[in-house]
């Protein structure tokens, strides 16, 4: 079996290194009886890799090895990439958080919403208030996705072409124009449901500012942080250090090839997704955390201001609520008892309801290919775990992470 380990001083981050083997020990088992293909986790204190290590494949079928360089489908890892470009336009006085989004995406005035029937004959009544921006960037707008099959609104969202990605030839634009049109699944505000609000919030991102989702993170965050492998789609070039995407064999629990899904990002597109698509690396996305960590810079480089951070990573669920009493039953690892939500990132509200070693204020998200992040502003602590397996909610993989990162931390 493949291994990489970098000599790092762990010490000096306040960890007992051999307390952090642990990591690699457990992880190692999902690779070894075939449930993982490989993984890549990186752990860092106060801007010190204290942990990096990977294990097993990028490829089992070829037997390429997981490494440094292997690029990884970030999924919903997209999301706060989208959340901080939001927030830069807002520093700049380009909206207000309670501005309507039909200001900026006229589509949106005047919606409905379901109140009871099935996908072939909703009943609807219009919407009590206008979807807000804020709306979008805390999941509360009252948009689903329709690979939830979980309400008969999602069925609408897969009859009208949207499942797992837009119909073919759809931009983002006419994406946002049809889900204008259908229904939303309760009054905004009202309710959390993860949905397609990041990718309504992408759209709002290019009419503001008159580039397209792709060339505004390219422009004002992947160039200016030194993210130069992260991008929407990949290049033909790209495509060896891509990693293949698996999914869980239904008797054996076994990695398998996902080929049908693994095609979608070989695919060329001219639809940028707000909340999906981007390609990246252990690398460049630790990046991105530390930029987060430090207050919205990194290497002299300014995104957000540091209030602005602390802003965004509060719970701004109404009321405190955590999502397991405000949010709809979903798929997912973890359950979100202790769980709020800011803008763009799940926040730790109280780590002894959720039954996690980890710290209150710690800030996450993950993909649901099964990558994964958090920082943690109370240790100055981030931990990133990498993998291509589909979908997320297979393995508890994000809560064992951190209770054997923790666990590890001496000082």
């Amino acid at each position: 079996m493949t291994e990489l380990k970098i000599e790092i001083d762990a010490h000096e981050a306040g960890f007992n290194a051999a307390r952090l083997q642990r990591i690699n020990a457990h992880f190692a088992r999902y690779v070894d009886d075939g449930r993982l293909p490989g993984w890549l986790i990186l752990v860092s204190r106060a801007g010190k890799i204290a942990h990096l290590s990977a294990y097993g494949y990028r490829d089992l079928e070829s037997q390429t090895p997981m490494t440094l360089d292997t690029r990884f489908r970030l999924c919903s890892m997209t999301k706060p990439v989208t959340a901080v470009a939001a927030m830069m336009l807002y520093e700049a006085g380009a909206f207000e958080l309670k501005d309507p989004v039909s200001r900026f995406l006229p589509a949106f005035a005047n919606l409905r919403v379901y109140r009871s029937g099935s996908a072939l004959k909703p009943v609807t009544e219009p919407a009590r208030e206008p979807m807000r921006i804020w709306h979008l960037l805390t999941h509360t707008a009252g948009l689903t996705y329709g690979f939830h099959y979980t309400h008969p609104v999602d069925a609408l969202y897969r009859a009208a072409g949207f499942e797992l990605g837009p119909p073919e030839g759809f931009d983002l634009a006419a994406c946002c124009e049809a889900w204008a049109k259908l229904p939303l699944l309760f009054q905004p505000g009202t309710e959390w449901n993860y949905s397609v609000a990041s990718d309504v919030m992408g759209r709002i991102i290019e009419v503001i500012s008159g580039l397209t989702l792709d060339q505004f993170f390219a422009e004002r965050i992947f160039q200016p942080l030194g993210m130069v492998n992260t991008r929407f789609r990949i290049t033909e070039a790209d495509c060896e250090q891509l990693a293949t995407l698996y999914s869980p064999e239904p008797d054996t629990g076994r990695a398998v090839r996902n080929d049908a899904m693994d095609g979608l990002i070989r695919k060329p597109s001219c639809c940028y997704l707000g909340g999906d698509g981007l390609v990246s690396t252990a690398a460049d996305y630790h990046r991105f955390t530390q930029m987060l960590r430090r207050g919205g810079e990194l290497d002299g480089v300014r995104l957000l201001s540091p209030r602005t951070v602390r802003y965004m990573t509060q719970n701004h669920l109404p009321g405190g609520a955590d999502l397991e009493t405000f949010g709809r039953p979903l798929f997912a690892e973890t359950t979100f008892d202790g769980i709020g939500y800011g803008l763009g990132f799940s926040v730790m509200i109280d780590p002894v309801v959720n039954k996690v070693l980890c710290s209150p204020g710690e800030f996450a998200w993950g993909g649901i290919a099964s990558t994964a992040f958090w920082v943690d502003p109370v240790e100055d602590l981030t931990a990133l775990f990498f993998t291509q397996l589909f979908p997320s909610s297979t393995y508890s993989l994000r809560t064992q992470l951190r209770q054997l990162v923790y666990q590890a931390l001496v000082d």
